[in-house]
């Protein structure tokens, strides 16, 4: 049984999770996704994720402050005592469902093992952190227990080697996106002659300039533009209201974003780590609209050093970059789709199943145990 432990403060957390259940259920092996916190968080839970967004949207500078904080000082080891609750929850699932394996996706978890089985004790299965951020990885994911660390890229590995993680922990499979990516992969011509470029705005920061950016986009002749607006129908009336009768596809709230990244031939958003790690899959180029400090401006840097995105601020420059990438019958849009091909790992996920289990397998874990 392989338990998949993830939370809720940002997406790319839980996008991993998923990725990860789909995998493990299509190689036919019994697989959980359980968020500690949200065991016995309740409404306090709910408060503290809805901080942590509106932190991140509406102050970036003290998020970039706090991150750093986090980065230099042991901030997790000293606190986490503090999470008693979460701590003696995931104790009794681990006796409840004696797993043979254990994957974080989320940094805390394996401060909450080394507590619950002793700082130098053996945890009674294989350990496995999936690393959700980029580059810019802080450390909290690499002080604590783990038994090897799960990397989207070649760049990541390099910086947590040179951070001082042993080399034999490092394992570069990709960021587990959900497998359809490489299993249900649509036909999708190339931008130029009769074949318009198809752009898609997912918007999820940024709300405010959101309708400027779409009317802009709209002036541009041969595009066919969608956007994303989630569940938000305020947003939704402004994108239309912008729109003014100009032919555009919107969408809600969908479980089809693989299938959108992969039809359209840009994504324009937000540097978040499930969106940046899904156009990489999907071979899709990315102008992006926002940064938040810390773990996304390795998202960010990882498609401009690699040249196949860029950091691009407001309408009149997200404009004219699109413009440029599809000009000449697409001649730079095909450079970045040529580079950004040489990063994309659409089956991680399933590679990442394929390495627990065989990782479980050699360690002799056919049969966890819980706490004693």
């Amino acid at each position: 049984m392989i338990l998949i432990l993830t939370a809720g403060y940002g997406e790319g957390h839980n996008a991993a999770a998923r990725g990860l259940h789909a995998a493990f259920t299509q190689r036919g092996v019994n697989c959980e996704v359980v968020d500690a916190f949200a065991l016995v968080g309740g409404k306090a839970y709910d408060r503290s994720r809805r901080g942590y967004i509106e932190l991140i949207n509406r102050a970036p500078l003290i998020w970039a402050a706090v991150f750093q904080l986090i980065d230099r000082v042991p901030v997790a080891s000293l606190t986490i005592g503090a999470f008693g609750k979460v701590q003696r929850a995931l104790a009794a699932l681990l006796h409840e469902l004696k797993p043979t394996a254990v994957i974080s996706v989320y940094p805390a978890y394996g401060y909450f093992l080394e507590r619950i089985y002793g700082a130098g004790r053996k945890h009674p299965f294989a350990l496995h952190t999936v690393v959700t951020d980029s580059i810019t990885v802080n450390s909290v994911w690499y002080r604590c227990l783990s038994d090897t660390f799960l990397l989207a890229n070649n760049d990541t590995a390099r910086v947590m080697a040179a951070a001082g993680v042993q080399k034999e922990k490092l394992h570069v499979l990709g960021f587990p996106v959900p497998p359809r990516f490489a299993i249900d992969r649509p036909e999708r011509p190339l931008p130029g002659g009769s074949v318009k470029p198809k752009v898609l705005f997912m918007i999820n920061a940024g709300k405010a300039t959101a309708p400027a950016i779409v009317s802009r986009l709209l002036a541009i002749d041969g595009i066919e533009l969608s956007v994303t607006v989630g569940r938000d129908e305020k947003l939704r009336t402004r994108i239309e209201q912008a729109a003014a009768g100009r032919a555009i596809q919107i969408h809600g709230w969908t479980d089809r974003m693989p299938e959108l990244l992969m039809t359209h031939h840009l994504l324009i958003g937000k540097a978040g780590g499930a969106a940046v790690q899904e156009s990489i899959a999907a071979c899709t180029p990315m102008l992006i609209t926002h940064v938040v400090p810390g773990q996304e401006e390795g998202n960010a840097q990882l498609l401009v050093e690699n040249h196949c995105g860029a950091v691009r601020d407001g309408p009149e420059a997200l404009a004219r970059t699109t413009e440029k990438l599809f000009a000449e019958e697409g001649r730079l849009w095909r450079q970045w789709a040529e580079n950004i091909a040489r990063l994309s790992r659409p089956d991680a996920a399933l590679q990442i199943a394929d390495f627990v289990l065989a990782a479980t397998a050699a360690s002799g874990h056919t049969e966890g145990s819980g706490p004693l």
